[in-house]
């Protein structure tokens, strides 16, 4: 008898053993989607290409690294990386870094980021057009297990970055990164709504002219 493999629901998580994710996530099908792992469920996503989730995506990517240039914070990005803990989790959030004294800690020549030999990343951010309960959710939990320091969720739709600090494998709200320190998140939160009317070298210049404002 020939072994099947589950059937694969887009963007919902299913009851599946770690071998029936891999199966799914290695089909050549699913080349470019995101797959996560958590508590024998999976949850395949199809890779977004809308304008909004895009530009969301660039403009965030952007703010953090200039943060980061000007307050002289080592950061190194990380673009939908993939993330396993072989037979337990797996995670691809839209963006993440790694800060401070971490910003080497992924060699190059490095595919799948091992999480049995390296560290997590310490900021997670999912870019949220139709995932939004699900980000707040089901993800949010993955990434408290995983103790992520710091996890943002960008609200495409109501044009808003809602971010968590994670400790002790739980979260709660912040209004201030505590790993890019000083970093207001309302500011973010403006850019974007900013982003709205404006291209992102203006909105760029003007995030610019803020986080120069800021104290070092």
């Amino acid at each position: 008898m020939v072994a099947t493999t589950k059937q694969l629901v887009p963007n919902s998580w299913v009851n599946a053993t770690w071998d029936e994710y891999l199966k799914n996530i290695e089909n050549p099908a699913h080349a470019k989607a995101k797959g996560y792992y958590h508590h024998d469920k999976y949850r395949i996503e199809m890779t977004p290409i809308g304008n909004e989730h895009s530009q969301d995506h660039s403009i965030i990517n952007h703010a953090v690294y200039l943060y980061a240039t000007l307050k002289n914070i080592p950061l190194t990005g990380k673009d939908n990386c993939s993330y396993r803990q072989v037979g337990l989790k797996e995670f691809q959030p839209d963006l993440s870094y790694y800060v401070g004294n971490n910003a080497n800690a992924i060699p190059w020549g490095v595919g799948i980021v091992n999480l049995d030999e390296y560290p997590v990343p310490d900021l997670a951010i999912e870019i949220s057009n139709t995932s939004l309960a699900d980000d707040l959710g089901a993800k949010r939990l993955l990434y408290e297990d995983l103790e992520i320091a710091e996890y943002w969720v960008v609200d495409v739709g109501n044009v808003n970055v809602i971010a968590f600090a994670i400790e002790n494998t739980g979260s709660k709200r912040i209004t201030e990164s505590q790993i890019l320190t000083g970093l207001k998140i309302e500011i973010l939160t403006e850019a974007l709504q900013r982003s709205r009317n404006s291209n992102h070298t203006e909105v760029g210049s003007w995030l610019m002219q803020q986080f120069q404002r800021q104290s070092n």
